[in-house]
């Protein structure tokens, strides 16, 4: 018996999908059945991502801040297909002390991290078939304080307030927050530091990319289909214990 697929005939959106967990959210939602778009900042990359996944997916080239940017994506979008999952998940992350916050600084995260997902779920909705499904990629450090990280802990609190009452469309939306994850951002930080943010989590280890993905998938698919509103923490316990 062929076991039938999570995301079979789905559409999904993945935004900030070149690397890290968009980039294997992409991957896992085109196996699980799905066409995915995903976007990406650098056309380069979003090449690679391209190639990386295989089939079923169109890249558009994008950054999310920019309106102007979501309004193409979503232009092409409709040439093709309507919308089952949007994945907002594209944000930039920067450390800053309370000292040395500048307005760029400020400014900059919260048109990525805070407008950038608002406007993307948004000029989504006339595209979104009802019954889909949201997802907002959030961080732990929404619950958990990290030195010299305020203000993108604050705008990723932020996205809590965010989800949507769609309620007569049965659209569920729900939040996303992972805790520390080996991505590039990672990469680049020094030995120390990473084994400063490791000793800070339960489990002892970073979470995957893949392993947020699942998370994701989870929430995309009809497995999650009594489940809206919620903040699903995938964090090794680390804002929870």
């Amino acid at each position: 018996m062929t076991e039938t697929k999570k995301l079979q005939g789905k559409v999904a959106v993945i935004t900030g999908g070149t690397t890290g967990i968009g980039l294997a959210a992409a991957k896992l939602f085109v196996k699980e059945g799905a066409y995915v778009f995903i976007t990406g900042r650098r056309q380069k990359e979003l090449d690679e991502a391209v190639k990386a996944i295989g089939s079923n997916v169109t890249g558009v080239q994008g950054d999310i801040a920019k309106l102007t940017d979501l309004d193409r994506l979503y232009e092409i979008v409709a040439t093709n297909a309507r919308i089952d999952v949007v994945f907002a998940n594209a944000g930039v992350a920067e450390f800053a002390p309370l000292g040395k916050i500048t307005e760029e600084h400020f400014d900059k995260l919260f048109d990525i991290n805070v407008k950038g997902t608002l406007f993307t779920v948004q000029k989504a909705l006339p595209l979104l078939n009802d019954g889909g499904s949201i997802i907002l990629n959030g961080s732990v450090a929404s619950v958990k304080g990290t030195a010299a990280f305020g203000v993108y802990g604050a705008t990723k609190a932020a996205l809590r307030s965010l989800t949507s009452d769609l309620k007569d469309r049965h659209i569920r939306s729900n939040v996303i927050s992972p805790g520390p994850t080996d991505t590039p951002v990672i990469d680049g930080q020094p030995a120390d530091a990473i084994a400063r943010i490791v000793s800070t989590i339960p489990m002892g280890r970073m979470g995957e990319p893949d392993e947020i993905a699942k998370a994701a998938l989870f929430l995309a698919s009809d497995d999650s289909s009594f489940v809206t509103g919620i903040e699903l923490f995938v964090d090794g316990g680390r804002g929870q214990v």
